[in-house]
C-alpha cells in the first residue's frame, strides 16, 4: 500500500513508525512531517489543512489510503474530498468531525443517546455566561465550544477564575472564533482517562487506553496544555471495564450517528471521568491523541495498517489489534513558554545516546533542522520521550534516565508523570 499520513507532531511519529513496520507497506509519505518521521518515508511540504493540495498530491502519487493524524484536516472535510476523488480515508467525514469540532454538538448527541456526561449550558455572549457562572458558583468548567488545540478548557476552581476565562475566549478572543461560543459545564470529579477504539458505522473495537496529564506543572498545576505525558495502561481501568466503557459511552453515540445520517468512521478518542457514579463523558476527539498516541502505539504488536484500512473501508469485524502487557508511559519536552509563547532555535543533542536506552523511543513534534543539519526546537511541545517495562516504575524509570541524556537549554517537562499511577497501584 501506498500511504498519506497526515501531520506533523509526536503523534504522527509514532503512527509513521507504527506504518513503517507493516509488510504491506509500500511508501508511506507524511504531510508536513517532521525530522524523525523523514527517517520512515518521505516528507511532504504541505499543510494539514491544505485539502486540495493534500487530495491532489494523493491523485498524483496513486495513494491507496489517507491516514489523517490531527483533527483540524478533518474539520476541514478532508476525508469527504478524499472520497469524492475515490481515495480511502481513515477518518471521519466533516459533518461526523464536529463531534469535536463543536463541544455542543456532543452534548446534543450525548443527550439524544441518553450517555452519562456532565450537566451543561451553551452560551454566545458573555453577560448571560457570566450571571450563570454567578448563579451556579464554583468549581466549574468552561469550555471553547470549537477547536482550540487542547487549550480551551478552563476547569476554575472560583468564580473569579471562570469570570476570567469567560472575558478571555469571548471579549479578548484570546482562541479566536473558537471560543466565541462557550459550553459550561459541571466538574465532574474522579480520574480522568482517555479510551481509544476503531469505529466504523455502529462497529467499535477497542484499541486501548491511557491517562494523560494536561496541564504544565507538577502536580497538576498551571493551564491547560495539549498535553505533558500520559501512562498506558491506566491503573483500575483494565480491558474489561474498558469494553464497558465502550457499550455506555461510545456504542451509542455510533449508533446516534447513524440514525441521524452522519455515520462515524475513523478513530475515536473518548476523555472520561471515572466518577463515584461510573463512567461519565468529558469529550469526543475525532483521533489519536498526542501524546496518549505515543504512549498506546509502542506496546502495539499487531499490524497497524490493516486496521486502518479497515476503517476506511467499514470492515472492521475482521480487525487484528493486539498490545504487548507490558506498561508504557510518554513525557513530553517543552519548549520554555509554553503554553504560552515558546522560545524557538535552541540546538537539541544527545537524542541517539537516549533512544540507546533499553525501551526507550524518542518521538520528535515541534522540531526542524538548522542550516548545520542541526536539530532545534520549533515548537510548544518538541520530543516525547517514551519507554516500556514489565511495570509502569520500570518504563518511568527508563524515561526519566533517557531525558538526562538529552542536552537543550529551553526544555521543560513535568518530573511527576506517573506518580499518580503508581500511587493509586499502591492501594
Amino acid at each position: 500500500m501506498r500511504v498519506l499520513l497526515v501531520g506533523s507532531g509526536g503523534r504522527e511519529h509514532a503512527m509513521a513508525a507504527a506504518i513503517a513496520r507493516s509488510p504491506a507497506l509500500e511508501a508511506l509519505f507524511i504531510a508536513p512531517g517532521n525530522p524523525g518521521t523523514a527517517a520512515l518515508g518521505t516528507n511532504v511540504a504541505i499543510a494539514v489543512d491544505d485539502v486540495p493540495a493534500l487530495v491532489a498530491f494523493a491523485r498524483a502519487e496513486r495513494i491507496d489510503l489517507v491516514v489523517p493524524g490531527p483533527e483540524a484536516p478533518l474539520v476541514a472535510g478532508l476525508a469527504d474530498a478524499c472520497r469524492d476523488a475515490g481515495i480511502p480515508c481513515a477518518g471521519p467525514s466533516r459533518a461526523a468531525a464536529e463531534l469535536e469540532g463543536s463541544k455542543s454538538f456532543t452534548k446534543e448527541v450525548c443527550d439524544a443517546a441518553h450517555i452519562p456526561t456532565a450537566r451543561w449550558e451553551r452560551f454566545d455572549s458573555a453577560a448571560p455566561a457570566l450571571d450563570f457562572i454567578r448563579r451556579r458558583g464554583a468549581p466549574i468548567v468552561i469550555k471553547a465550544d470549537g477547536l482550540a488545540a487542547g487549550k480551551g478548557v478552563v476547569v476554575a476552581m472560583t468564580v473569579a477564575e471562570a469570570e476570567d476565562a469567560i472575558r478571555s475566549m469571548m471579549d479578548d478572543a484570546t482562541l479566536g472564533a473558537a471560543g466565541q461560543s462557550v459550553v459550561i459545564e459541571e466538574c465532574l470529579i474522579g480520574d480522568e482517562v482517555s479510551l481509544f477504539a476503531f469505529c466504523a458505522d455502529e462497529t467499535a473495537v477497542l484499541i486501548g487506553a491511557a491517562q494523560d496529564h494536561k496541564r504544565i506543572g507538577e502536580g497538576d498545576t498551571g493551564p491547560n496544555t495539549g498535553g505533558m505525558g500520559a501512562v498506558s495502561p491506566p491503573t483500575g481501568f483494565d480491558r474489561a471495564r474498558q469494553e464497558a466503557a465502550l457499550d455506555l459511552l461510545v456504542r451509542p453515540m455510533l449508533a446516534e450517528m447513524v440514525r441521524r445520517g452522519t455515520p462515524f468512521r475513523g478513530i475515536i478518542f473518548a476523555g472520561l471521568m471515572l466518577t463515584a457514579e461510573g463512567p461519565k463523558l468529558i469529550e469526543y476527539n475525532v483521533r489519536f491523541g498526542d501524546p496518549e498516541a505515543q504512549a498506546l502505539l509502542i506496546r502495539l504488536q499487531s499490524d497497524l495498517l490493516p486496521a486502518l484500512a479497515s476503517v476506511a473501508a467499514g470492515t472492521l469485524d475482521a480487525a487484528d489489534i493486539r498490545f504487548s502487557d507490558e506498561h508504557s508511559i510518554s513525557i513530553v519536552l517543552a519548549a520554555r513558554g509554553y503554553p504560552g509563547k515558546p522560545a524557538a532555535g535552541g540546538v537539541i543533542t544527545g537524542l541517539e545516546d537516549a533512544a540507546a536506552e533499553p525501551g526507550v523511543r524518542i518521538f520528535h513534534a515541534g522540531t526542524k533542522r538548522n542550516d548545520q543539519d542541526q536539530i532545534v526546537a520549533a515548537g510548544g511541545r518538541v520530543l516525547t520521550v517514551c519507554a516500556t517495562g514489565a511495570t509502569l516504575g520500570e518504563a518511568r524509570s527508563r524515561a526519566y534516565h533517557a531525558i538526562e541524556a538529552i542536552t537543550w537549554d529551553d526544555a521543560v517537562w513535568r518530573r511527576d508523570i506517573g506518580d499518580r499511577a503508581l500511587r493509586a497501584a499502591s492501594g
